[in-house]
């Protein structure tokens, strides 16, 4: 079982950042692909920021020069560190996770979690 946790949402105003991690855990041979979503009130779910391994990062029009993904892969982790936030980056922030498992068959697994709200106001 392959499982995705997303954190580190929260209040803040407008202009200050905030760090979101997300963690996944279970039998894991390697993370492909790291996906940062968000959807906020009465919205459809939007991509926000990608990253492949061996392959730089990319963000939609609206994070670009805000947030920046990173990864840790000795931890399974990824990060989106989002900085100059403003009211419409309110939204819940998901994490998405492509990769394979360590069963012997290598069976590709693609994992979302619960979401972490973030809320920028002031």
């Amino acid at each position: 079982q392959v499982q995705l946790v997303e954190s580190g949402g929260g209040l803040v105003q407008p202009g200050e950042s905030l760090r979101l991690s997300c963690v996944v855990s279970g039998n894991i041979l390697s993370i492909t692909t790291f996906t940062w979503y968000r959807q906020a009130p009465k919205k459809e779910r939007e991509w926000v920021a990608k990253f492949t391994s061996g392959v730089t990062p990319n963000y939609s029009g609206s994070v670009q020069g805000r947030f920046t993904i990173s990864r840790d892969n000795a931890k399974n982790t990824a990060y989106l560190q989002m900085n100059s936030l403003k009211p419409e980056d309110t939204a819940i922030y998901y994490c998405n996770a492509q990769g394979f498992r360590r069963d012997g068959t290598f069976s590709p697994f693609d994992v979302w979690g619960q979401g972490t709200q973030v809320t920028v106001s002031a």
